[in-house]
């Protein structure tokens, strides 16, 4: 247990150590370093994330996060509008957004459905994303969740809500291995995945 000198040293350890991946000897070092930093340079650097949570905005398209009311994706007119990846969240934006390999535009959902952690359905952006498919502009649907047992569950249960559509939906290529984190999947195989994507229902012959 380390013996902390001031109390607001402690409590900027504490702060700190609630960030993922930060333990308490690192969060020290953090501390002691923002110490020997100019009031100034630690007042913008605090301000910083003051103005990221006050002031960052979701796209209203795709919920994607975004400095104006709409991503810089969706107001990109050269992106195929019609052709729709879903995914988890914003992580997994930047990560296939960094293999330069997909053309279309995003649906961020939230999360995934995962009943052991209280999330359903309803807690996820599913109904915008039928929205859109209701607009009758989209083309097809990509699939790119991670291939776990909850993003496996809500593929199906995305893909029986946009049966009735009639349009392609398609899922990333299994080069990324079962039960892996898209975010951390090398930016050549998840390119290759987005790019050999396959029909959503040719899955159901793997299982």
């Amino acid at each position: 247990m380390i013996n902390y000198p001031s109390k607001l040293v402690e409590e900027a350890v504490e702060a700190l150590a609630s960030l993922p991946g930060v333990g308490r000897k690192t969060a020290l070092r953090y501390v002691l370093h923002l110490l020997r930093q100019d009031t100034e340079n630690v007042r913008k650097f605090g301000n910083t994330f003051i103005r990221l949570r006050e002031e960052l905005k979701y796209c209203r398209t795709c919920h994607n996060i975004s400095d104006t009311e709409q991503c810089s994706i969706c107001a990109n007119s050269k992106r195929d509008h019609g052709l729709i990846c879903v995914v988890e969240d914003v992580r997994d934006v930047m990560a296939i957004e960094n293999t330069q390999q997909f053309t279309g535009v995003y649906h961020v959902l939230g999360g995934i459905i995962s009943p052991m952690d209280g999330i359903g359905p309803n807690d996820l952006h599913i109904d915008s994303l039928v929205e859109r498919v209701q607009s009758g502009e989209v083309h097809e649907i990509v699939m790119a969740l991670s291939t776990t047992m909850e993003g496996d569950t809500t593929n199906f249960y995305i893909y029986r809500r946009l049966k009735d559509f009639n349009i392609p939906v398609s899922t990333i290529a299994r080069g990324i291995a079962i039960g892996d984190e898209l975010e951390y999947a090398d930016e050549v195989t998840l390119g290759r995945s987005i790019v050999n994507r396959v029909p959503y229902e040719r899955t159901f012959q793997v299982k």
